[in-house]
């Protein structure tokens, strides 16, 4: 199979793994601890087609950063880099916005990292074969 089409498939099947990840999290491990956590602000949780649409895009870009990372990079520092970008800059922008619910941090760090490290894995796998 072509170099190029490998690298598409890796980047799709990357995100796919990240979107999945993400939605399983975040709709069913946390949900109602985001609406309450927004509700105690006098917010309204976004969670509209949208924003769904939106994480999907930033799965993309993460996916497309994790590829040319593993590039030149070790498994360990891509998956390193990679969440560092990907996680611990958006949990310093929403940190900074005052919605961040601090001890989510908890169970979102070891997760994010996980979810990371099967998204690498996962392109890793197209590129190789």
């Amino acid at each position: 199979m072509n170099k190029n089409i490998k690298a598409i498939l890796g980047i799709f099947a990357a995100t796919i793994v990240i979107s999945v990840i993400e939605f399983l999290r975040n709709e069913y491990l946390f949900k109602s601890y985001w609406v309450d956590h927004y509700k105690s602000m006098n917010l309204e949780f976004p969670g509209d087609l949208v924003n769904g649409l939106l994480w999907g895009i930033w799965s993309l870009f993460l996916a497309i950063c994790i590829y040319i990372l593993q590039r030149k990079l070790s498994l360990f520092e891509t998956v390193f880099i990679a969440w560092f970008m990907g996680f611990v800059l958006m949990w310093l922008v929403i940190g900074n916005l005052g919605v961040l619910p601090l001890n989510l941090l908890y169970f979102a760090v070891p997760m994010s990292i996980i979810e990371v490290l099967i998204a690498v894995l996962t392109l890793r796998k197209f590129i190789s074969s």
